[in-house]
């Protein structure tokens, strides 16, 4: 449940979240399949247990730090007595997007389909963390001139430091991999994804392009990502897509031919299938080109 130490910021244009901060003492905020118009922090501090998120399960301790995107669908269950403390916020408040030369979070902390959508918090993230949720409840409760350009930066921090944080654990799993002779085709792969993903949808294209059976590399991939190969490629396919529909005024069917969807409304059932929401809906809801 929440804890009484919640503080909300309302967008006055529309009435909907822009920025949230609360505790909570159990996983009854999480416990059901959440699928959120705006990006999530959530701090377990106590506790540990499991999370589904997109279309892998994993197990996580406690310190752990997750991050969703709009539309992420997430669900934390086996252990009811988690702690500690989420942010959220809506891209109308702060874009990852257009703010990544900044805060450099898209693709470590958001967005990184190869990746559990968690960081293992150490001593020195936990004080940083706590020193700005502090400042930010401070800000909340005495709002003053330039709030929204202080809640910001304090998010920046934040974000930066959960980013930094991620990606010198990511350095140390990659070389322990390489130690443990993990399989060079995944690189291969993971680099054929980023190129080819907008025209080529099928897992055997890409087990063509690697000189192995479709069987093979699927086995492969579901040891080392704990996912399909089809869920990747879906994955990096809907992350442009959302991309596209909230930073740009491009209509659906140009989107949708640009991803390599020559019937728009195939691409538009793809989507919905894999973001519960239309592309119309998620641009209504989560907006293009407005964020600051």
């Amino acid at each position: 449940m929440m804890t009484r130490d919640t503080h909300t910021l309302i967008n006055p244009q529309n009435g909907n979240l822009a920025f949230k901060l609360f505790g909570f003492t159990s996983n009854s905020c999480f416990d059901h399949i959440q699928r959120n118009n705006y990006y999530s922090l959530i701090w377990v501090k106590k506790g540990s247990g499991k999370i589904k998120a997109d279309f892998s399960e994993y197990t996580f301790e406690e310190q752990s730090l997750f991050a969703f995107a709009p539309y992420q669908p997430y669900m934390f269950f086996d252990n009811p007595d988690i702690e500690g403390v989420a942010i959220q916020f809506h891209p109308d408040f702060f874009c990852i997007h257009k703010h990544q030369q900044e805060v450099a979070c898209n693709g470590v902390l958001y967005n990184n389909i190869y990746q559990p959508p968690f960081v293992t918090i150490d001593e020195k993230a936990e004080s940083t963390f706590d020193m700005v949720l502090e400042q930010i409840k401070n800000e909340m409760q005495n709002p003053a001139l330039a709030q929204y350009e202080l809640l910001v930066s304090y998010l920046k921090i934040f974000l930066i430091t959960a980013s930094r944080l991620k990606t010198e654990q990511l350095a140390v799993l990659e070389q322990e991999n390489v130690l443990g002779k993990e399989p060079f085709i995944l690189q291969n792969l993971k680099n054929f994804i980023e190129i080819h993903f907008k025209t080529k949808h099928a897992p055997s294209d890409y087990a063509d392009m690697l000189n192995i059976t479709p069987k093979a590399l699927g086995k492969i991939t579901k040891t080392h990502f704990n996912k399909t190969l089809t869920d990747l490629i879906s994955e990096r396919i809907i992350i442009e897509a959302k991309r596209e529909l909230y930073l740009t005024n491009k209509a659906v069917k140009e989107i949708a031919y640009d991803l390599g969807y020559e019937d728009e409304h195939y691409f538009s059932r793809f989507f919905k299938n894999n973001a519960e929401v239309s592309p119309q809906i998620y641009r209504e809801t989560v907006g293009f080109a407005r964020a600051m």
